[in-house]
């Protein structure tokens, strides 16, 4: 008998134990498909692979509950931030689970484990010295009478000139903020200028630590994605800073110091340490040592290789701040590797959950029951691993109809349905296969894609490994087309024999190779095969005669498709449901009106009409464009945080308003002399704001 597949070499190292984690999602709200894309989906797919491997692995996630966002949530339902994640935290459970994404715990950060886990480390962190403890002028709102956290604050961009920036991160430009960086800040509570008041905080100093980061860094270069290590790069080059880790906020985990009332941890020294205490109960509801997951071992072979799967919003936190934390506190292991992805648009248009701009993951479910892995393919097939990527309704239909339906399923349904036809569902005795040509020639190019799809998941290149996986399919397909069982059939039934016996290894070999990336599909097709799919792992594709000659397949009447069709008018009502969620919005929220000026203020402002003669990309910058102005009395350098809203080739030659008198500042190690005016819409897209006709270069604005 044929041995169909022979060892091939993993190239990566094999590791003792893998601790795997997906981004905790903030109990404020459901899920929606970039959120799938970005940090679950890869981290699904990889961890059902590792444990096909045989890996001793705990893939470990949980609800983010605290946070401003979860505050400003509940103060815009109306109800208590305890409400709030209690509802979302169940809703983000359960809709994981229908979905099937297989996490060994989906915790929450209320839990009393965490609230111990977190405090235990801010403890061994301030007993060590490691704190500066200082006070500082923080933002205060006078009508609400509290400290405003960063996320209360809005103001805009200095980097990029957004409107809406946050007191932390500009989601615009990607930029770093403190909440003093803003332009003309706002509190959120209010909608009133707050003012500055003295309060005293714990910060970790991440500049001491820049050295050990910049170190450990260089030795992720060349293994990293390109996206992960540049920003990470950028940020070091750019010098850290001390960062608080404290806030004062009536939500979140106390700090635990007895001089410290109304103290809560910082949600990023909080967050990410309950990947940590997740994988704490994890290991007292199954008899296992959580340690042996996270803390470095006397011997470094036993250690565990831990993997974050995030999206590029959180690189930062995950790749500079909590390693610093971890590596601060002196036994526990640091990152492995962060495999981020970029975001992922929908209808050529950002995913934005304040307009509903978003397909929500819980409503799919319910309107397409039984078809999670449809989405699972599209999701993968454009998973945003290196650039952004864009979801649209007529690509899911062209996905599922052109490649699931008439690839995969087709060539499942064909066999099962001959064998069942011919054979009576028994798989018939194949004979000498080894001097069948065209059967060694399939099993040869399947062995072969099948070692690209290892390699590929290896190397969290998910895309590219479930191209390969169809390709599997494309190969059964054009086998069993050009034998022509039902032509042979009519002449010499023994002829077909082979070619049944070589297709049922081939769909056999498919739901193998499918668990990771389509896991329900498998099972649909080892039911067909009437066979048990758990019993599969990794070594089995390199099993001889995975379906045994006399066994008998599935051979009930009921008729089992593992792709329907999708019809045009499923997807015409999914185009309308998502034009009308946005078409007819609540009405715009815009920043509100900041403070009153003297005439004499604005005269100090010089704006002047500039053109624009060269424009580019920053290099390791992805939100920032460059450009050359004539701005009429010099040509000056200016940088701007547009890179998402234009293309630079576009804007060459285009007149804009210059606030000429800026004071210059350098961004990215590039120094920019002035800001180019744009305008901001109610979704935060930015226009520029040129004359209606041409006017001379250098002309003012009043």
């Amino acid at each position: 008998m044929f041995l169909f597949f022979l060892h091939y070499l993993c190239a990566t190292m094999d590791y003792k134990r893998y601790t795997i984690t997906s981004a905790l999602p903030y109990a404020n709200g459901p899920l929606h498909i970039g959120h799938i894309a970005g940090a679950y989906l890869p981290g699904d797919i990889y961890v059902r692979y590792l444990r096909m491997r045989g890996r001793d692995v705990v893939y470990v996630c949980g609800s983010d509950e605290h946070g401003a966002a979860i505050t400003l949530r509940a103060k815009k339902e109306g109800i208590t931030p305890q409400e709030i994640v209690d509802k979302y935290h169940a809703l983000i459970k359960n809709t994981f689970e229908r979905f099937g994404i297989a996490f060994d715990i989906y915790h929450r950060t209320t839990a009393p484990i965490h609230h111990e886990t977190s405090q235990g480390f801010f403890t061994v962190l301030n007993d060590k010295g490691e704190f500066i403890e200082k006070s500082t002028a923080q933002f205060y709102d006078e009508e609400y009478q509290q400290f405003l956290a960063d996320r209360y604050i809005t103001g805009k961009c200095p980097i990029c000139g957004n409107e809406r920036a946050y007191g932390d991160q500009c989601e615009n430009c990607g930029s770093s903020l403190n909440p003093t960086d803003l332009i003309n800040p706002v509190s959120i509570l209010s909608g009133k200028t707050p003012v500055l008041r003295e309060t005293r905080h714990w910060y970790l100093p991440l500049d001491k630590y820049q050295p050990w980061l910049e170190e450990w860094l260089e030795g992720k270069k060349g293994i990293w994605k390109n996206n992960v290590y540049g920003q990470c790069s950028s940020w070091l080059k750019d010098g850290l800073q001390p960062r608080s880790m404290t806030r004062d906020l009536d939500w979140g985990v106390d700090v635990p110091l007895p001089d410290a009332p109304g103290k809560k941890l910082y949600v990023w020294m909080d967050a990410p340490i309950g990947y940590i205490s997740a994988t704490k109960q994890w290991a007292i509801d199954n008899g296992k040592d959580w340690e042996l997951y996270w803390k470095e071992q006397p011997d470094p072979a036993d250690n565990s290789r831990l993997i974050h799967f995030i999206g590029k919003d959180n690189i930062v936190f995950h790749c500079i701040i909590f390693p610093a934390i971890l590596h601060t506190h002196g036994e526990y292991l640091v990152p492995d590797n962060v495999p981020a992805n970029e975001f992922l648009n929908l209808e050529n248009d950002k995913m934005s959950t304040s307009r509903n701009h978003a397909v929500w993951l819980h409503e799919y479910l319910d309107e397409f029951p039984g078809q999670e892995d449809v989405l699972r393919y599209v999701l993968t097939s454009i998973m945003p691993e290196a650039k952004d990527g864009d979801f649209t309704w007529t690509d899911f239909q062209a996905r599922n109809n052109n490649e699931l339906v008439k690839i995969l399923g087709n060539l499942v349904n064909r066999v099962v349905i001959l064998t069942q036809k011919y054979f009576e569902g028994v798989v018939p005795e194949p004979g000498d296969l080894s001097a069948d040509a065209s059967a060694m020639d399939a099993f040869a190019q399947i062995h072969e894609l099948t070692g690209k799809i290892e390699t590929s998941l290896e190397n969290f290149r998910f895309r590219e490994a479930q191209a390969e996986f169809m390709n599997v399919a494309r190969v059964g397909n054009k086998y069993l087309t050009e034998q022509e069982p039902w032509i042979k059939w009519k002449t010499d039934p023994e002829a077909v024999k082979p070619i049944l016996y070589t297709s049922l290894q081939i769909i056999a070999q498919i739901g193998i190779l499918a668990k990771p990336f389509l896991p329900h599909t498998a099972e649909r097709i080892f039911e067909l095969l009437n066979i048990d799919g758990s019993a599969f792992n990794w070594d089995s594709l390199q099993e001889e005669g995975v379906v045994a000659a006399g066994h008998t397949i599935y051979t009930g009447e009921e008729k089992k498709i593992l792709f329907e069709p999708i019809l045009g008018e499923v997807i015409e009502y999914q185009r309308k449901k998502l034009e009308k969620s946005i078409s007819h919005p609540t009405k715009p929220v815009f920043p509100p009106m900041k403070e009153a000026i003297s005439f004499d203020d604005f005269q100090k402002m010089d704006i002047r009409v500039g053109k624009i003669l060269e424009a580019s990309r920053v290099p390791k910058a992805d939100k920032l464009l460059q450009f050359k102005v004539d701005t009429g009395i010099d040509i000056r350098t200016i940088v701007s945080g547009v890179a998402e809203h234009f293309e630079p080739e576009s804007l060459i030659g285009k007149q804009v308003q210059v606030l000429m008198n800026l004071s210059p500042r350098k961004i990215r190690g590039v120094e920019s002399q002035g800001m180019i005016l744009y305008a901001s819409d109610s979704t935060g897209k930015l226009h520029l704001v040129s004359p209606v006709e041409e006017i001379e270069t250098g002309s003012g604005v009043n």
